[in-house]
């Protein structure tokens, strides 16, 4: 069944008849791997070597020039003979090559398998290779683990997956343990399961076991890879037609021949031969030999564009090309969550801009130096807002920024990617992690948790402001924040805005702070509201000083998660790779639609899809809408719409099938699991 996230957790575990606390027995455990099978995915109808071999042998041209070089050595014509057959046996040669690298697809998905996982068996704790896991198994995921297997969640403490490559969801996704009585939705919305291949990137949990194997979701990916059928280039069936339209004439030609010579009373054996002659005349045996040159110096002028071609025939296949598919995550956007958007009291901030005054700032590299420069200085005492967001969003975190040494574009985030990119628009300002967290060391913190929706984390003010970093000189003065004794420390508080306005009762304006009114609310509200319409995950960030630290975590959350200061909103996304733009005009330039497939949001495929110039009608059409369409209603819908969105590997599937049904020649581009057969179709 594929509805578990449907229901509560007792009824699944009742249905799967497994207990929580005990798990499977080792017997029952191995009762189970014998009916369903080990947890691995299986390969169906490939083609062995031989196989392949033998079909470079059995195509129309192929098996003319064959029986023409039989023919030649009979009639005693050895050189044309050697000639054909050194053709025959290159032409199979690259064809097998091509056709067998196709053949290891497999492999890849293989790859995403884990070698060994931690279940209950027996009321304790074992570590056992992940091929023995059973649906009913439970097991324990933390931080840093790859899923082993469909799930049903029934412990969820703050967990978070990335699942990109399943589902086209840009961001790990928040899960939790409760039902979805909702029907049935898509895989990137069922925040309740976790699937095979996916990996868990923030905190841990506890899951049931419900499909392995072929059975998965990613097992269900194999399936479809290796049942869909590839179609052959133009080029191919135009040789094909070619082939057998030649073989076709060279009869007829034969048969005219040998009946008319018969009819003028001539030599049977000297009438057949020369029918044979003629027949072997008529196939040009040269021609696979000069497409084969043709199309590899063809390749060899894209390889000198940065252009790979791994199968020749594609060099002819991209010019006949009329409609282009693309997945959007990691092949039209970065696959990095990236802060695009700062909203502060009285302004926004586009850091994407371009902007002379912000370019210095914003465009810097994040692992340049620990200190803003002149420029980024004199900006942050402009905007002291700007400073708290920024600082706040780096300090509220528990990712870091790993630099590779000598090369300041080089780094990548070690933790999760919403919080990843928090880091690094601090720091391409120059407020890099560490460097703060020196002058505020963290002393408390109240973890996040998707209850709260929300992190808090208590620092440690300097003691000389000789310490004081430059561009905190703006928002030093402490009059007004609500401090009684000595100020000693700040408290931070990142997570949802909604959650945030509703313990915020003061807001930072300019360089002061005013008490929170309706009018500030419904504005932070409206910003939020458009930021979210744009696909944006937006985040608030507020703050409080403190005359003293929370002694405990209770304490934390009680006296430090109320009256805050509410500083700004930031906005975040997977944004859209810089070159995309041109290259989708280009395409339509020279006649060819381009078209967006992905298992994202449709609110974030539509922004990038706007941006990117791909909506032509302002419509994205979701999975949901798309299982509901016969064949003949989804053929009319690809004659008008460009933009696909939450759709699954078999959507993605369907789209091209039915654009070739169209009679358009289909190209697909993608890097993720899921984009894995429309790409072999």
């Amino acid at each position: 069944m594929s509805n578990w996230y449907q229901l509560p957790i007792q009824t699944v575990i009742e249905k799967l008849n497994t207990n929580i606390e005990h798990g499977l027995d080792n017997q029952e455990a191995a009762q189970r791997l014998e009916q369903y099978g080990p947890n691995e995915l299986i390969e169906k109808g490939v083609k062995s070597p031989w196989l392949i071999l033998w079909d470079q042998f059995t195509e129309t041209m192929v098996v003319i020039l064959i029986i023409a070089a039989i023919i030649s050595a009979i009639l005693g014509d050895f050189k044309d003979a050697i000639a054909i057959v050194a053709i025959v046996i290159i032409n199979a040669f690259l064809g097998f090559r091509q056709e067998y690298q196709a053949e290891q697809a497999m492999a890849a998905l293989k790859k995403l398998a884990v070698p060994t996982v931690r279940v209950r068996r027996g009321g304790h704790v074992q570590e056992i290779p992940a091929s023995t896991l059973v649906p009913g198994d439970i097991v324990l995921l933390e931080s840093g683990n790859r899923v082993p297997a469909d799930s049903r969640l029934v412990e969820s403490v703050n967990l978070r997956t990335q699942e990109a490559a399943l589902t086209g969801e840009s961001e790990p996704v928040s899960k939790h343990i409760k039902p979805l009585d909702k029907g049935d939705l898509p895989l990137a919305e069922r925040d309740n399961t976790i699937y095979m291949g996916t990996t868990v990137t923030y905190g841990r949990g506890l899951a049931v076991v419900t499909e392995t194997g072929m059975d998965s979701e990613l097992g269900d990916i194999a399936e479809m890879m290796q049942s869909a059928g590839q179609e052959d280039t133009p080029l191919q069936r135009r040789l094909d037609q070619l082939g057998k339209a030649l073989a076709v004439a060279a009869l007829i030609l034969v048969g005219i021949v040998f009946v008319l010579g018969l009819f003028r009373g001539e030599d049977p054996e000297i009438l057949f031969l020369t029918s044979i002659s003629i027949a072997v005349a008529a196939v040009p045996e040269g021609l696979p030999a000069v497409v084969t040159i043709a199309l590899a110096l063809g390749a060899r002028r894209m390889l000198k564009r940065e252009s790979l071609i791994r199968k020749l025939p594609a060099v002819e296949a991209l010019g006949s090309v009329t409609v282009i598919c693309s997945d959007k995550t990691g092949t039209l956007t970065e696959n990095r969550m990236t802060v695009t958007v700062l909203d502060v009291a009285e302004h926004e901030i586009d850091l994407t801009s371009d902007q002379p005054s912000r370019r210095s700032g914003f465009k810097a590299a994040p692992c340049t130096d620990s200190r803003p420069d002149e420029d980024q200085a004199e900006y942050l005492r402009h905007y002291p807002a700007l400073t708290l967001l920024l600082a706040g969003g780096a300090l509220c975190n528990d990712a870091l920024l790993e630099c590779e040494e000598g090369r300041p574009e080089a780094y990548h985030i070690v933790g999760d990617p919403t919080e990843g990119a928090l880091v690094v628009a601090a720091a391409r300002m120059g407020l890099r992690k560490g460097a703060l967290e020196e002058v505020f060391p963290r002393v408390a913190e109240e973890p996040f948790d998707s209850d709260r929706k929300r992190m808090t984390t208590v620092h440690k003010t300097p003691d000389n402001e000789s310490q004081i970093p430059d561009s905190f000189e703006a928002v030093w003065d402490w009059q007004g924040w609500g401090v009684t004794e000595n100020l000693d420390f700040m408290a931070f508080t990142k997570g949802a805005v909604d959650g945030l306005l509703k313990i915020s009762d003061r807001v930072w304006v300019e360089d002061h702070i005013e008490p929170m009114s309706d009018a500030w609310c419904e504005r932070i509200e409206k910003s939020n509201a458009r930021l979210a319409e744009q696909g944006m995950r937006v985040l608030g960030v507020g703050c409080r000083a403190l005359d003293q630290a929370p002694s405990n975590q209770e304490q934390e959350q009680e006296s430090v998660e109320e009256n805050l200061i509410f500083v700004g909103l930031v906005g975040m996304i997977d944004p859209a790779r810089p070159e995309v733009k041109d290259a989708v005009q280009t395409c339509r330039d020279a006649g060819i639609r381009p078209m967006m497939i992905t298992g994202d949001h449709p609110l974030t495929a539509g922004y990038i899809a706007r941006e990117l110039g791909f909506m032509t009608n302002g419509k994205v059409v979701t999975g949901l809408e798309l299982q509901a369409m016969s064949p003949e209603t989804l053929r009319e819908t690809i004659e008008t719409n460009n933009v696909y969105a939450r759709v699954s590997p078999e959507h993605k599937l369907r789209i091209v099938e039915a654009l070739q049904d169209k009679g358009q020649i289909v190209a697909m581009t993608g890097d993720g699991v899921n984009d894995a057969p429309a790409l072999k179709r």
